[in-house]
Formats: structure tokens, C-alpha cells, sequence
């Protein structure tokens, strides 16, 4: 089953006596390790201070670019010219500078396409092109152009000066002539796509750009892979886009001449939409039909300037809806938000309500972080499934309702983090991906009265997110492994910053905090250490223990509570309660203490406690006998342990004497329709529909006998099949997004092989299955349930719980020896060909997904052919 769902996160001396206590775990912890002295690797300095702040002396450079490209439709290419002007503010001279390249990325010899596995993923090349051609690389120096000495490495271009570019105050022209073909597949960055009315065009990395250089490390070059985004100078950039008439373009900041590219009906829609908080459609699906809204010329040059930018992108297409309504910004500004989407992605349940989705993020953020800094915000449906750039944002055009939501909300929300506070992409991905995830999530809880808030259960993501290979979040996305970016780059940092804000600093101090770390650093480029330092100093908590447990390490949580005793043995004058930290990760403890005279109570012990070693024993008030005390109730923690977070105040119920595993398999059996029933079974499908983050998914899993299964999940709003599984006697096959297949390791061969068959409780008796029955009744759902642990032939644990009365399986949670599990619930039995089937499935691992079966057959007359 794990591996099916990993297809689809004071001692206080006392008299009395124990009353309740469970067994202990071997510790693991090490309060020296923990609360070590020494963390930060050196002290404050001129450019950075202690605090946190941008020093005295702090400087970084500045890069302006004046780009003019045209966009040729028929050749699918952009050809043109930038201009950059660079400023040395730092305190040494420059003889050379470096560049990036980031088309060159398509290059079949590119350092990516040699990085990029066999199996390809998200940022796969699957054509290629010839990268950045340069005609010409200049130096201007009063005025005139002259050719200099330059050197391209990769996704990487050193131009040599013919003079040394002075301290602080010395500035340099480029001019650079190039061209470069769009592939139809960018890497998710950029792309075309082409839809019943024409191409869409979103072009990114699209202009030779300045690399960073800082106080850190000089020199920023690491090369572009793929995974890794982009690290950037700030400055203004004026570019124009000549591009057929017929297309509408959009791009990052404002437009500078809208008489010469609108028609007057055009123009009379956009300033409805300004002063609209209602979406107003500035050109409909019936207008590009007719030519009405765009001027009868062969061309037009859109130019557009962004000011205090670090990249500006852009997109067009003659296929473009486009709507637009009034963002409403804190200081009394107004900005505009827009939607340019295809008739294809038309629709109140999908882009129909981007333009919502844009206004309402948008002015969530600038209320709570910091005001919005753009005259405008893009939305734009396309191929690219979801990328930021400054102002405008790439999304999937197959996205709908909270899937659509979910993508809007994240790219706009880089438009704080990294186009305002400017940090290192390309080495430290959690500043951005990992902040921008943390508050996505605290706007979701807000927007329209939190239609798409959906609490995440963190319990469920630790086996996963602690698992024997994690990368610490402290990783370079490169090397993070590819299937764990999400977690470390993501999830994890979000869900830090959600701990960080609920139980150690509280709500005031932590935003108080965070807000001053974005302006400190808006249009500046912080470290690590500075995002570290501030929200020390603002928040006043030394946090070392918990940068270096949850950012630098691995390090696990596990606590626990195993001991309730009463002073003098009596409830009324208070209860004795001992707590354990096992593993070497650190936290404030929060607990619910729930009394049997019906009073609960809420407290939160401080991390402090754990400075003493890795168990506490604390005195509460109690007034009656304590019923259950259960950790992080809330499951806002990854503990890798949850099995001891609760104790329980009522006694334990024995199960019936003399009863064994075999017994309660059997009961189980005879309860869905006998062995009789099941051994008549020849094919079985079960079919469902679920949701998990507002995507809506179909769940098709069909068995035939002997040894056949086929396991689909899709995708229906992008119609597409997110994985397909397909077990036939020896051999499986596994295949993703695109059809990409994936590699089967022969342990999880023999996991999906054990799993081809439709009633696993058949294969129990057999030789190489280990039962054991927990000598106790366990609840579920307020029911008494047998737990029987299963351990199969290919070594997957399995606990499984059959309700004591009907014998039908309430839940079974199956664990591997990463430590990743997953729990599935079962409800709704109904009757099918003379079997009990669950109809109503619930699958817990990093998220929850309801299945709710739509078509149930037994002996149907599957074919072999359908398991190929």
C-alpha cells in the first residue's frame, strides 16, 4: 500500500504512584549539540552588521539595459540589441566582467542537457537549439563601439575591458548584438504554445544579463542547470518588442506608448479596468475574430520600461483573451491586474477568474508584508506550468479553480521574494521558494474567506521529509535530489517559518520581524546570515538552535510524552507529566491536557526545557484524573514518531483471550463476502474521483489473476496521466508526466509485485507473510479495532485495523524502510457482485486525498492486453 500511495509529508521530585506510562525510545539527543555556542561563522562588518542590516559601508552594483528585439513569428526567433550600462560601486577595480547566457542552456553541448538524467524531468531539454548567437560584443566609449576580447563558457560569457573598471565610481557601455531561437520547451522557464488560434509566446532569459558581483563571493557564476534560478543587479530596463500587429503583447512594467499599439475600443476597456475591482474584459474571444482590436499596420513596437528591476520578461499571441481589474494598494496607489489566457482556458472555473486570483494576492501581500512595486501584474496561460519574473508570471493554461489559485498565488508571491528582497537563487532556493510557500499560505487562509485553505497535517510529511536520503535545506538546488526539491526547497523552509511564527515568536514578534528583514533588504541582496541576524534581533530570541536543526541539518523531531503521575496519588492536587525529545532536533512543546471532569486545557512548555537533557518531568494543576495529554495536537510538527505524542488516561481493553491474527484475517474475509466469493474473483476495477490542492484527479486500479495490476492517476484538467503503474507477473513498468519512465529498483519491483493482487488478506497464510495482533484494543473512529502488523515477503510493514465488531478493515498504515508511511482509511462499504467494498477511500501521506468510487466491477472481463 505505501508504495501504491507513494505514487500518487525542572525535574520536580514527587511522591505518588505511576498511573499511565508507555515504553521508552532509545534517545538520540544531545543538548550540547542542540544549544551549542557558536553558530554564526563570523561577526558583523561595514557591509553586513550583526544586526542583520545592510551595514554603513554596504554597496552592490547596478546594471541598466536598453534592449530593442523583434520577434520573428514565421522563423520562431527574437533578434536584436541590448545596451547595458554597468556601475562599479564596489571597492576594487574590475578588469572583466561576467555575463550570463541562459539560452545557451538549449545548446545540445550544454553542461544541463550533460547533467540531465536518462528518466529527463521538469527542466529536461527536449529539442534544442543554438543557444544565444552573438553577432557582436562591444564596448561604447564616447559614443562609438569597439569590439572586445570575450570568452562564452557554457550559459557564461567573461568580456575582458580594455580598461580596468575604477573603484566605486567607474561605469561601462556593453553592446551586444544576438539572436536566439524559442524552444517550444524551456526548461519551465519560457516557452510557445500553439493553440486553435495561434501561437503563445512566453519569453524569459531572453537578454545577456549581468552576473551579480557582491561582498560574498565576488564573482556569482555558477552556471545555469536547470534547477538552479537566477541571481541579479537591480536597475532600470527600457526594451521594445516589434512583433506582427495582430499579436497582443504584455510585459513587465509600464507601457510607454499605448496610442501607438491600441485601438481606441482597446484603450476605452483598459481604463474601465484601472478603476473596476470587478474584472472587465478588455478583449474577448469575439474580438479576435475580427481585427477591431488591434491597429491595421503590418507591425507594431511595443516599449515598455520597469524601474528598479532585476529582468523583466514578456509574452504575446494573437490567441490572447485579456481582462484586467484595479488593484487597490496601502498608500492609496493603484496598480492594474490582467489575465491574457487562450479560448481554450476560458471559463468561471478556470482563467475566467485570474484576474481575481491576481487583484486579491496581489493586495493581500502589500497589506501584510510590503506594498507592491510594479505598475502592473501579468497573468499569462501558457505551456509554462508556473514561472515569476517581475510583474508578470507564467502559469499553465490547463490550470483551474484552486489549482489555478495555488500557481497564481505562489508566482505573484515571488514578486516579494526574490524580485524585491534580490537573494542568491541559484545557491540558496528555500529564500525564495521557501518564503514565498510560507506566505502563500498565510494569504490562502484570507482570500475570499479562505475558499482554497486546506490545512496541511505536517505529521504526515515526516517520515518523507526525514527520510534516510533528505537533503537539508541548506542544499543547492542542483544537488538536491530532484524528487526532494519540493521538500527542501519548498515545504520545508514553509513550514520552519509557520513554527517559527505560531510557537516560538508568536504572530506580533515574528511579523514584526519578517517585515523589517524585506525592508532592509528590498532591492538589496541579503545572505542567509542576514535573514538569520534579523529575525533574531527584531524577534529577541537567540534562534541558533533552530537555524541549525531545521535549516543547516537533518536532524529529526521526535517527542513525547510517557509518564502521568498525581502527587500524594491524588488528581485533585496535581499531576506529575514526563516528556522525552529522542531525537536531536528542538522545539517548544505545545499540549492539549484533557481532564475527565471535562476541562481542557492548552499550554506550550519552552524550548529551554530541553537545555537540561532529553526529559522533563513538570507539575500541572490538575483537578481531576487526566484522561489524554497529547503533543502538538494541531500537527504543525514533523514528528517522526507521532505513536507517542499521546497518552492516555483510560485503561487499556485486552483483546478477547485466546484470539489470534489469523482469527481477525479470517473475520475480515467471511465480512466482505467469504473466501468462497473471493476466490470466484477473476478481474477487479475500482474507479474514483478525488482532489488534492484544488486539482481534481481520476483514480483507476485494476487487478486481473493472477499477478496482473494496472495503477492510473490522472490529470483531467490537464488531461493528462500523472503516473501509470503496470505490474504483469515479473515485469513493471512505471511512467510519469509526459510519459517519462522512471526507474524501478528490484525492492520496489517485488513491493509492486506483491501488490497485484485485489484482496492482499488472501495472501496473509502464506509463507513469508509475519503476522503479530496488538494484545489491545485500539480506537478508530470511536469504534474498538483488532491491529494486526503484516510484514510481507519483500519486507514492507504494514499495521492494519479491523473494526472488533463487523470484522471490516477500518485503516491500515504501511511504512518502508526509509521511514515514509502512509495511511489509508476505508468507509462506505457497499455491496458489489457479492462483496463488501470500500467506496469511500482516504489517503494521508504529505496531503489528504478522498476517493469517492464512481464504477466498481468484479468480473468484468479485463483483458490481458490491458495491463501492457
Amino acid at each position: 500500500m505505501k508504495r501504491l500511495a507513494a505514487i500518487l509529508l525542572a525535574v520536580i521530585t514527587v511522591c505518588g504512584t505511576s498511573v499511565f506510562a508507555q515504553s521508552g525510545v532509545t534517545s538520540n539527543y544531545d543538548q550540547h549539540e542542540a544549544f551549542a555556542p557558536l553558530f554564526y561563522p563570523s561577526n558583523g562588518n561595514e557591509y553586513r552588521s550583526a544586526s542583520g542590516a545592510p551595514g554603513p559601508a554596504y554597496w552592490q552594483n547596478r546594471a541598466d539595459y536598453k534592449i530593442n528585439v523583434t520577434l520573428d513569428t514565421a522563423a520562431q526567433k527574437v533578434a536584436g540589441t541590448v545596451i547595458i550600462t554597468y556601475k562599479n560601486n564596489s571597492p576594487e577595480s574590475l578588469p572583466f566582467l561576467w555575463l550570463q547566457l541562459d539560452q545557451n542552456i538549449y545548446r545540445e553541448d550544454s553542461r544541463a542537457q550533460a547533467t540531465t538524467k536518462l528518466t529527463g524531468g521538469r527542466w529536461a531539454n527536449r529539442a534544442f537549439t543554438q543557444g544565444d548567437e552573438l553577432k557582436s560584443v562591444q564596448v561604447i566609449t564616447d559614443g562609438k563601439a569597439s569590439n572586445v576580447k570575450y570568452i562564452v563558457s557554457d550559459t557564461r560569457m567573461q568580456v575582458w575591458l580594455p580598461k580596468a573598471l575604477a573603484a566605486k565610481t567607474g561605469t561601462v557601455q556593453l553592446k551586444i548584438d544576438y539572436s536566439f531561437s524559442v524552444p517550444e520547451y524551456g526548461t519551465d522557464r519560457m516557452a510557445r504554445l500553439n493553440t486553435k488560434n495561434g501561437w503563445i509566446y512566453e519569453i524569459a532569459q531572453w537578454y545577456p544579463r549581468m552576473c551579480v558581483f557582491d561582498d560574498v563571493l565576488g564573482w556569482n557564476t555558477l552556471p545555469y542547470l536547470g534547477a538552479g534560478e537566477f541571481y541579479l543587479e537591480y536597475g532600470n530596463i527600457d526594451y521594445t518588442i516589434t512583433a506582427p500587429s495582430n499579436l497582443i503583447v504584455v510585459g513587465s512594467g509600464e507601457l510607454q506608448n499605448p496610442t501607438e499599439v491600441y485601438t481606441s475600443a482597446v484603450a476605452a476597456k483598459l481604463a474601465q479596468a484601472k478603476t473596476s475591482d470587478k474584472t472587465v474584459t478588455i478583449v474577448s474571444a469575439d474580438d479576435l475574430k475580427g481585427t477591431s482590436y488591434h491597429p491595421n499596420k503590418s507591425s507594431l513596437t511595443w516599449h515598455f520600461i520597469c524601474k528598479e528591476t532585476r529582468d523583466v520578461a514578456w509574452a504575446a499571441s494573437k490567441a490572447f483573451i485579456w481582462d484586467g481589474a484595479r488593484i487597490n494598494l496601502p498608500s492609496g496607489k493603484i496598480a492594474l491586474a490582467q489575465s491574457v489566457y487562450p479560448e481554450e482556458s476560458a471559463g468561471d472555473s478556470a482563467w475566467g477568474r485570474s484576474t481575481e486570483f491576481v487583484k486579491g494576492c496581489i493586495e493581500l501581500y502589500s497589506k501584510e508584508w510590503y506594498e507592491f512595486t510594479y505598475p502592473s501584474a501579468t497573468n499569462v496561460a501558457g505551456r509554462v506550468g508556473g514561472m515569476e519574473y517581475p510583474g508578470i508570471v507564467f502559469c499553465s493554461y490547463r490550470s483551474r479553480q484552486g489549482g489555478l489559485w495555488g500557481v497564481t498565488n505562489h508566482e505573484f508571491g515571488h514578486n516579494w521574494f526574490p524580485m524585491i528582497v534580490g537573494s542568491n537563487e541559484r545557491k540558496y532556493p528555500w529564500m525564495d521558494e521557501g518564503f514565498n510557500t510560507f506566505i502563500n499560505g498565510v494569504d490562502t487562509k484570507v482570500f475570499n474567506n479562505g475558499e482554497f485553505d486546506e490545512k496541511s497535517d505536517a505529521q504526515r510529511m515526516a517520515n518523507y521529509m526525514f527520510s534516510k536520503n533528505a537533503d537539508p535545506i541548506l542544499t543547492i538546488p542542483d544537488v538536491t535530489q530532484a524528487n526532494f526539491l519540493g521538500i527542501a526547497a519548498y515545504v520545508k523552509p514553509g513550514m520552519g517559518l509557520d513554527i517559527l511564527r505560531d510557537h516560538i515568536l508568536g504572530h506580533e514578534r515574528f511579523d514584526s520581524a519578517f517585515r523589517t528583514y524585506i525592508s532592509r533588504w528590498a532591492f538589496k541582496h541579503p545572505t542567509p546570515y542576514d535573514f538569520f541576524r534579523t529575525m533574531e534581533n527584531v524577534g529577541g530570541e537567540d534562534l541558533s538552535y533552530f537555524w541549525r536543526g531545521w535549516f543547516m541539518t537533518n536532524d529529526k523531531l521526535d517527542q513525547g510524552v510517557t509518564d502521568i503521575k498525581y502527587v500524594d496519588d491524588d488528581p485533585a492536587k496535581g499531576a506529575i507529566i514526563t516528556i522525552v525529545n529522542n531525537e536531536q532536533m528542538v522545539l517548544p512543546v505545545p499540549m492539549l491536557i484533557e481532564q475527565a471532569n471535562g476541562k481542557k486545557e492548552n499550554i506550550t512548555l519552552p524550548v529551554e526545557i530541553w537545555q537540561r537533557g532529553g526529559k522533563w518531568t513538570f507539575e500541572y494543576p490538575s483537578t481531576s484524573e487526566i484522561t489524554k495529554v497529547t503533543i502538538d495536537p494541531n500537527h504543525d510538527y514533523p514528528d517522526i514518531n507521532p505513536s507517542n505524542n499521546e497518552l492516555s488516561g483510560k485503561p487499556k481493553k485486552p483483546i478477547p483471550a485466546g484470539t489470534t491474527a489469523i482469527d481477525v484475517i479470517n473475520k475480515y474475509i467471511n465480512a466482505i463476502g467469504g473466501a468462497d466469493q473471493i476466490n470466484a474473483v477473476q478481474d477487479y476495477s475500482y474507479a474514483a474521483k478525488g482532489s488534492v490542492q484544488g486539482q481534481d484527479i481520476n483514480f483507476l486500479r485494476e487487478y486481473k489473476i493472477p499477478g496482473k495490476m494496472l495503477l492510473k492517476i490522472d490529470l483531467p484538467s490537464m488531461n493528462a496521466t500523472v503516473q501509470k503503474l503496470v505490474v504483469n507477473g515479473d515485469k513493471v513498468s512505471l511512467t510519469g508526466m509526459g510519459g517519462n519512465v522512471a526507474p524501478v529498483s528490484d525492492n520496489d519491483k517485488a513491493l509492486y509485485m506483491e501488490s497485484a493482487v485485489p484482496f492482499p488478506e488472501t495472501n496473509y497464510s502464506k509463507t513469508g507473510y509475519s503476522l503479530q495482533l496488538a494484545p489491545d484494543f485500539v480506537t478508530v473512529d470511536g469504534k474498538d479495532a483488532y491491529m494486526v502488523t503484516i510484514t510481507s515477503p519483500a519486507g514492507e510493514t504494514t499495521n492494519s485495523y479491523y473494526d472488533a465488531q463487523t470484522g471490516l478493515k477500518l485503516k491500515s498504515v504501511s511504512k518502508e524502510d526509509e521511514g515514509n508511511s502512509s495511511t489509508y482509511t476505508y468507509s462506505n462499504y457497499k455491496e458489489v457482485s457479492g462483496i463488501m467494498v470500500p467506496y469511500t477511500q482516504n489517503l494521508s501521506q504529505q496531503f489528504d486525498i478522498t476517493l469517492n468510487a464512481t464504477d466498481v466491477k468484479i468480473n468484468s472481463g479485463l483483458k490481458d492486453e490491458d495491463f501492457q
